[in-house]
């Protein structure tokens, strides 16, 4: 009897200890794992776009700017078809801080993330930097409003929907001298800056060409007096003073040109064209000129959704400057993010080196106008600007008109 009892508790023991073997294997399987069996059917795949834009910094403003316009596409088309298949479009940000000390980690995190193209940057002198990182991982990406040469120059992986700087500095040199009537410019930029002194150069040997005079100066990065710049070019003679600079560096010259009351008119390239610039003209004299890439009210029908996205949600409203007027820059993000889904379309696949090389066939109508790219460098081909005069009584850009150069 004893032998038996002592085989039962045995037995019982073991069936014991292979139940809590079987519970301590379902304890340590991770939570919402599932087994390929039990994966839920229909579920999206998902594509994703990087973001390479400043976000802070002074070109934030210009960044946000420009992903709105990027948001808004994704918001009436979340979703692409690539090979047969629907994919969920997926924006994944890196905010490259408006510095080319930072865009390379900003690009490095957007290929860490697996992204199969990256659209971006607002900032020339970022998208430089950052380049060979981009080419390096074999990622495409779309430059939107970067206009310095140097962006796309030997590097296969890095395109452009937007015109280029020669292009501008002599639209802008143009109407200098056509519609201002100028013999002589001031041209002012931040030293070290790539877009700003490429930009002064451009336009100075554009103007000269046409028998103007320049005086040319730099100011230090952090600057944040320009009053003595602004006399000297007073004192200088000059008819238009051209300074092609940041955001931030722009909103302080204009507000300290109409403290000044001066006179003279402040020529920009389209880094101007925002409204925390144009509301630092509000109320003056200042006569405030840009060039850009989108003419307000070209297309209605956009202008209007866009508005209404744009109020429909504070975040939105705030990232925009604080109210709906339209940045050229957001209409450019727009369009880039359809020219994206083209080349993903194209290539069908989401392999980055296939969309890479999709791209360069890749064209588009876009709100801003035709959209292809040369085969020498992946650059647009673009040959109209729009210029943009501030109405400073009433806060509003009116047009100036486009200009073409032959």
């Amino acid at each position: 009897m004893k032998k038996f009892l002592a085989l039962l508790l045995a037995l019982v023991m073991v069936f014991a200890l292979a139940a809590c073997g079987e519970a301590e294997t379902e304890e340590t399987t991770p939570a919402g794992e599932t087994t390929p069996a039990e994966e839920p059917a229909g579920e999206g795949k998902v594509v994703k776009i990087g973001v390479f834009e400043p976000l802070t910094g002074d070109s934030g403003a210009g960044g946000k700017q420009e992903y709105l316009g990027m948001q808004y596409a994704q918001y009436l088309t979340p979703t692409v078809e690539i090979g047969g298949e629907e994919y969920t479009v997926e924006l994944v940000p890196a905010d490259n801080a408006s510095s080319a000390d930072r865009a390379p980690t900003a690009a490095a995190t957007l290929v860490s993330e697996g992204v199969s193209i990256v659209l971006g940057t607002y900032g020339s002198s970022a998208a430089i930097a950052a380049g060979p990182t981009f080419e390096q991982a074999q990622i495409p990406a779309i430059g939107v409003t970067c206009t310095n040469p140097q962006v796309t120059e030997g590097n296969e992986y890095y395109f452009r929907i937007c015109f280029l700087d020669p292009f501008q500095g002599t639209v802008l040199a143009n109407h200098a001298i056509e519609q201002l009537g100028a013999e002589k410019a001031y041209l002012l930029g931040e030293l070290g800056n790539e877009y700003d002194n490429g930009l002064m150069n451009y336009f100075e040997d554009a103007f000269t060409e046409l028998g103007g005079t320049v005086v040319k100066d730099n100011f230090p990065t952090n600057n944040s007096d320009f009053t003595s710049y602004l006399n000297k070019a007073v004192n200088e003679g000059a008819d238009v003073i051209f300074c092609p600079v940041s955001i931030t560096y722009s909103t302080q010259i204009v507000a300290q040109a109409k403290a000044m009351n001066l006179e003279i008119p402040i020529l920009g390239s389209d880094t101007l064209d925002n409204n925390t610039v144009l509301e630092a003209a509000q109320g003056s004299n200042v006569d405030l000129r840009v060039s850009t890439f989108y003419a307000d009210g070209a297309n209605p029908e956009f202008d209007e959704g866009f508005k209404e996205w744009i109020n429909s949600d504070p975040d939105n409203l705030t990232n925009n400057g604080g109210n709906d007027t339209i940045a050229a820059v957001s209409v450019m993000g727009y369009d880039a993010y359809y020219v994206a889904l083209e080349a993903l379309k194209a290539a069908g696949t989401t392999d980055s080196v296939a969309v890479k090389d999709a791209l360069w066939d890749v064209e588009y109508d876009g709100i801003t106008g035709h959209i292809a790219f040369d085969d020498v460098n992946g650059d647009a081909v673009r040959d109209t600007a729009f210029i943009k005069i501030a109405d400073t009584a009433n806060n509003v850009w009116t047009s100036g008109g486009s200009q073409t150069v032959a």
